[in-house]
């Protein structure tokens, strides 16, 4: 029986691993059922409304590596009715969830700003869930000329 070096192992070590990864994946993007999977999981299967969510992303973005995105939801933000998590999903990054932001009253407004990466034109999914059990969402699409996870 023929032993292993040290850098066989690793090397068998690291194709196993990629192969276990790349596998489980499937395909390089998630689809829509994806993100509407992660979204019900998010909202614990509630049906989220439209409106009071502003989402501010550029219609045309030249490099989907570092695009602006920023988030606010009108609400009060008082002890007994404030946002107390924002969900950003991407509809055809390779994993659909962006971001996940918690808040309490005491953040004063419901509101982020950051850069997200996105592989490519997609629809980005906002979904703000209340301290009350509301959930409320708001989505708009993005046209990236060059993505930004791998493509």
């Amino acid at each position: 029986m023929q032993s292993l070096t040290r850098r066989e192992a690793i090397v068998l070590g690291a194709v196993s691993t990629t192969t276990i990864l790349v596998g489980a994946r499937g395909s390089a993007r998630a689809t829509p059922a994806d993100a509407a999977a992660q979204i019900a999981k998010f909202t614990g299967g509630k049906i989220p409304e439209t409106g009071q969510i502003t989402i501010e992303l550029p219609e045309i973005a030249e490099n989907g590596s570092s695009i602006p995105l920023s988030v606010a939801v009108d609400s009060p933000m008082t002890p007994d009715n404030y946002v107390s998590d924002i969900l950003v999903v991407a509809e055809g990054n390779p994993w659909p969830g962006v971001a996940t932001f918690k808040f309490t009253p005491m953040s004063g407004r419901a509101e982020v700003a950051t850069r997200i990466r996105l592989a490519g034109s997609q629809n980005v999914v906002v979904v703000a869930k209340f301290s009350d059990g509301g959930v409320l969402t708001a989505q708009k699409e993005v046209k990236v000329t060059i993505g930004g996870c791998g493509g």
